[in-house]
This record gives structure tokens, sequence and C-alpha cells, in this order.
């Protein structure tokens, strides 16, 4: 449909498979599964389910950064799930999670296997458990929670919103691509607004929220979603851009972004996670390259 010609709804909307852009194969307005397939369980008291986007990379990067710490108990094995393959609705997936979006945890340190899904809820989980990157003082705590659940309504906005319309969608639409586009660069402004009087987003300390944040936001500005980066002008939010930079150069985020990351260059993707010791010695000299 060319941009000029003003669409009409129908009365009852049908579902035509075939549209959807780059993701036509997989999108679908029902749940459930399509196809039988367990999923597999590793030695590790964690089983991720994942895939190296913006959503999937939180995961990596909380276990990761809860190992740097030292805690043994965060051991976990990372499962890869190729959602361009449809692999999120095999039934052993569903029942991890009904969603049908990565990433999926399973807890078998838990007397009966807990399920966690969501990002956000994957975050919160595993900081209460560990006590770890979540302020325990009362307005700390708070505002982290706060830009936590800040990013998880506000991203959609910038994926399913901008990214989809001016990345993926099978024609380029003036104004899907102006109205997300606009959205994308107020929600960088609110975070430059508030990045520019504190070095994280709860305060001086590191947080779950920051590592959900940075996944997309702080990734948007370091030019590597959507090619975007000059269209969006993102080097006018330079508090952002300082938040960025500073989260990037931890080792536990560059060692989370590798994790069941399937495109970029080989050194930067790693398939398989076990103990610390195994990662450590399968990517250092990665990480120097």
């Amino acid at each position: 449909m060319s941009q000029e010609t003003e669409y009409t709804p129908p009365r009852v909307w049908t579902w035509k498979s075939e549209s959807g852009g780059k993701f036509a194969s997989i999108n679908r307005p029902i749940a459930g599964s399509t196809h039988e397939k367990e999923l597999p369980v590793g030695e590790h008291p964690f089983q991720l389910y994942s895939l190296a986007t913006p959503n999937g990379v939180k995961a990596g990067i909380m276990f990761e950064e809860l190992l740097a710490l030292g805690h043994q108990g965060a051991e976990y094995d990372a499962w890869l799930i190729n959602i361009g393959e449809g692999e999120q609705f095999g039934s052993g997936f569903v029942e991890a999670n009904p969603n049908s979006k990565i990433p999926a945890l399973m807890d078998h340190s838990t007397d009966t296997p807990t399920r966690v899904f969501e990002s956000g809820s994957i975050l919160l989980y595993l900081a209460e458990k560990f006590g770890e990157f979540l302020p325990k003082e009362h307005v700390a705590r708070t505002e982290a929670l706060n830009w936590l659940f800040w990013q998880m309504g506000s991203a959609p906005f910038l994926g399913g919103g901008f990214g989809h319309f001016y990345s993926y969608a099978p024609v380029k639409l003036e104004y899907a691509i102006d109205r997300y586009a606009m959205e994308a660069k107020r929600q960088l402004d609110v975070l430059n607004r508030h990045l520019a009087e504190n070095r994280y987003l709860a305060g001086d300390a590191y947080s779950i929220a920051d590592i959900a944040t940075w996944a997309w936001y702080g990734q948007l500005v370091l030019g590597r979603l959507y090619d975007a980066a000059e269209f969006l002008q993102v080097h006018e939010y330079t508090h952002v851009v300082r938040w960025a930079e500073e989260i990037d150069e931890r080792p536990a985020v560059q060692r989370g972004r590798m994790v069941n990351r399937t495109f970029g260059e080989p050194e930067t993707q790693l398939h398989e996670r076990h103990d610390a010791s195994d990662f450590e010695t399968k990517t250092q000299d990665k990480l120097e390259s």
C-alpha cells in the first residue's frame, strides 16, 4: 500500500499471514505452541533460554555481574532460542513463558523449578535472590524500580515502534517513522535530563535499572541499534552517551553481550555458557583483541 493511499479499516480485522515485514513468518495473532520441543537442561542452578537481543542481553549481563562479585550460586547454562526460526513457539519454551518472548529463565535451585519470564522480572528476581544491584535504602530502591519499569514501558515504542518502522517494515511510512522518531528522541531527552544530575539511574549506585535501560538506550546511542544513530542525532544526548560508555567498559557487560549472540563478528559470539572459569578461558583473548 502506498503512503498516499488512505487506509480504511474494515469492520472486522482478519489475519493476513503474509503481512508483517521482516518477521512475517513468526508473527501471529494467537498464543500457544506450534510444535512439540522440550527445553534442554544443563548442570547449573539456572537455565537461561535466550538470544542476544536488547531484551535478551539483560539477563546475560546480570548473571555475569553476579559471577564477577563471586556468587557461585549464579552459575547458569545459556541455551540459544532462535526467534527467527520460531523456536520460541516450542512447547517447552511456551511452558517457561506463555508469552513466547525471550528471555525465559528456570531456577532449579528451588524445591520445585521456578519459571521467570519478562526481562525486568528476571532482573528483579535475581537482584532479590542474591541481594545485589538493587539498593536497600527505601528512596534509592524505589528510584531504581521507577526506572526499571520506565524502561519496560518505554522500550516497546523504541523497538516495536521506531525500530520496526525505520528498519523492518516492508514499506517506509513517513507518518509512522516521524511519530516514533519523535517519541524515541523524547525518551532520550528524559534520560539525558536525569543523567545530567545522576551518575546512574538510581543515583550513585549501578543497578538493575541501568542494566535494563542500557541494553536498549545505551546501545542505541553507541550506534548498535537500527543503524539509526545519525538519523536520531544521538550525540546530542551527551549525558546518556557518557553513561552508556561507562557501562560499556564493564567486563561483565562485555561478557554478557556475547552470550547467545548469533550476529556480528565470530569473536563477539559465545553460544555456550558453563561455569565462570570455562567462560574466562574461552573469552579472555576475544575481549582483549
